[in-house]
């Protein structure tokens, strides 16, 4: 049995892990480790989008939380507390995804341990997103369609009861991998230095098989969720009123920004995909990729909130603008 890696050091480089598995080469097993990289303009403009992405989006949420904890008429209200959740879990996802971003361009490997850490808060705020959509569209619907039981059913101590519920069941997600992992890779392995990615740090089959599980689970639930409600209140948009119309406008912002989280769900095969048919221009295609998955889905709360909400919008225009101005 034979392995060879073929690894070449480059300062300033982005450089991506393309692992092929077990292949037959005279009569030996060989696993090949190719190494894309940027040139040194190109990897600086990437960095500076990056950072220039996830600042901008993380000082826009950052003034929704701020407004949020200024203002009574919102943590009183169990939809900004859903929506403020989603802010949060945004603004965590994207700094440590940026950070692993510049990292891969800079420090390239980090210690497993490290690693994990990051990885394990990716992995909770990743899963967070989809359920918290769900549970902004019940809200949705309990609002149209069953107006008079909505003050009974949407309390504020059910709501943080719900976000408790969301956080436990991706933390039961992601812990698991870290167990599975502690169970079954030597000491060792805690102790090198990999790559930062979820598949490097835990690397066990069973664990793509729970992961792949897990996602269909959520998929089906959230999907199903996002159906009925809009469905609902799509009939009740008919002949209501203009609330109602504009709920159903938001049910369907939200479709669209889970059908952007659901590339994350797949973004094994979607990435497999890229790899085949842009082998040429790999680091450009993950680059796209990362933009697509991991930032543009973080950038449309804001839309739906803070846009196209009036009460929002009302109380954020100071902080955002960075102005005194009496409201």
């Amino acid at each position: 049995m034979l392995q060879t890696q073929k690894v070449l050091k480059t300062e300033r480089s982005f450089l991506v892990l393309f692992h092929f598995q077990q292949m037959n080469a005279s009569s030996a097993n060989v696993t090949v480790v190719i190494e894309y990289r940027d040139s040194f303009a190109k990897a600086v403009t990437k960095n500076v989008i990056v950072l220039v992405l996830g600042i901008s989006i993380n000082y826009i949420n950052a003034s929704f939380i701020h407004t949020f904890s200024k203002h009574q008429i919102f943590y009183m209200n169990p939809r900004y507390i859903l929506f403020i959740h989603l802010v949060v879990n945004d603004m965590i996802q994207v700094t440590l995804t940026v950070i692993l971003f510049v990292i891969s361009y800079t420090i390239y490997k980090l210690n497993v341990s490290v690693c994990c850490v990051f990885i394990i808060f990716v992995v909770f705020t990743t899963e967070n997103t989809p359920l918290n959509l769900a549970c902004m569209a019940v809200e949705c619907y309990i609002a149209i369609c069953i107006p008079l039981r909505h003050a009974q059913i949407c309390t504020i101590k059910r709501t943080l009861m719900l976000i408790g519920l969301i956080w436990t069941t991706t933390l039961f997600s992601g812990l698991s991998d870290l167990f599975i992992t502690l169970v079954t890779q030597p000491l060792d392995f805690f102790h090198s230095r990999v790559f930062c990615l979820r598949k490097t740090v835990f690397p066990n089959p069973l664990i793509i098989k729970k992961r792949d599980v897990t996602y269909s689970v959520f998929l089906v639930i959230v999907w199903l969720t996002i159906f009925y409600t809009y469905f609902k209140i799509l009939f009740t948009a008919k002949t209501a009123s203009k609330d109602a119309k504009k709920a159903r406008n938001t049910i369907l912002l939200h479709g669209f920004q889970l059908l952007l989280c659901m590339s994350t769900y797949v973004a094994p095969q979607l990435l497999d995909v890229i790899q085949q048919q842009l082998l040429k221009t790999h680091t450009d295609s993950l680059f796209i990729f990362y933009i697509i998955v991991q930032v543009l889905p973080r950038s449309i709360s804001p839309f739906i909130y803070g846009i196209r909400d009036n009460t929002f919008r009302k109380y954020l225009r100071r902080y955002l603008l960075c102005t005194d101005t009496t409201l």
